[in-house]
């Protein structure tokens, strides 16, 4: 099997999969996943769709993750790996849709308005 490789994205987070066979091994930026994600909450996010499929030993991943924070980042790489085992194989799409694995999740920050302080926040208003 060669490389299969696919992208996420969530939020300002960018990930980019290279999947190949192998024993398991999660490299993120030259570095493995515990070290780069220390909360085990973010390490479970991106293991999801492996363990859904159960094939968290089957395959070595190499991840390039940039822009965002640690929770968009783990969530983009989540979802370029639900696409690269998609492309490995095609029948294993409805598990991981049914898990949500498949969605890009649209929401981003909202942008900041002239003549207020935030997006939607205004300054205070005085009558007087």
């Amino acid at each position: 099997m060669e490389v299969v490789n696919a992208i996420g994205r969530r939020k300002a987070a960018v990930a980019r999969v290279y999947v190949s066979e192998g024993s398991g091994k999660i490299t993120i930026n030259k570095r493995d996943l515990e070290s780069y994600f220390p909360s085990s909450i973010l390490q479970f996010v991106v293991k999801q769709p492996l363990q859904k499929l159960d094939v968290l030993e089957k395959y070595d991943i190499r991840i390039n993750l940039y822009g965002g924070g640690f929770k968009g980042q783990s969530e983009a790489a989540r979802l370029a790996i639900a696409r690269a085992l998609i492309k490995i194989n095609p029948e294993d799409k409805p598990a991981l849709r049914s898990e949500g694995f498949v969605t890009r999740d649209p929401r981003t920050v909202e942008r900041k308005k002239p003549g207020q302080p935030k997006a939607r926040k205004r300054f205070q208003f005085s009558k007087r």
